[in-house]
């Protein structure tokens, strides 16, 4: 076998992939591996103990999408990532988080649609009737 040959990537079988459950899911997830990344962490496709069958920049490549088309704001991003975060939903039922609540369904429900379709969430949640 040549040297060469030895650093030429071979194809892989397929792995099965686990999609997430839904958008929030999804969002947590990302925010945990960009975190990761942060403090020097690497991931690919289909790695780990729940291969996705996205890659974490995936995610953030949707929410772009969403941002660029107007589809969401910069308050929904914003409470993404704040509340992504604490890696916990707001509370609708505290004074204080009843606005954050609001544009937290109204970005989950646009983003799960995207996810959906593109196989990353498995089926629809309750965010696009929450949303509606």
């Amino acid at each position: 076998m040549a040297t060469r040959d030895l650093f030429t990537p071979r194809p892989q079988a397929e792995r099965e992939t686990i999609p997430f459950e839904s958008a929030e899911e999804a969002w947590f997830w990302f925010i945990q591996a960009q975190q990761a990344r942060e403090d020097g962490a690497r991931f690919s496709l289909g790695a780990g103990l729940f291969p996705r069958p996205c890659e974490p920049l995936d995610i953030l490549k949707v929410l772009d999408r969403l941002y660029r088309n107007r589809e969401i704001t910069m308050d929904h991003a914003l409470v993404l990532r704040h509340y992504g975060r604490r890696m916990m939903p707001p509370d609708e039922h505290r004074t204080k988080e009843r606005r954050a609540h609001k544009l937290w369904i109204e970005a989950l429900g646009a983003m799960e649609m995207v996810l959906v379709g593109k196989g990353i969430v498995a089926m629809p949640h309750a965010y696009l009737e929450a949303a509606e």
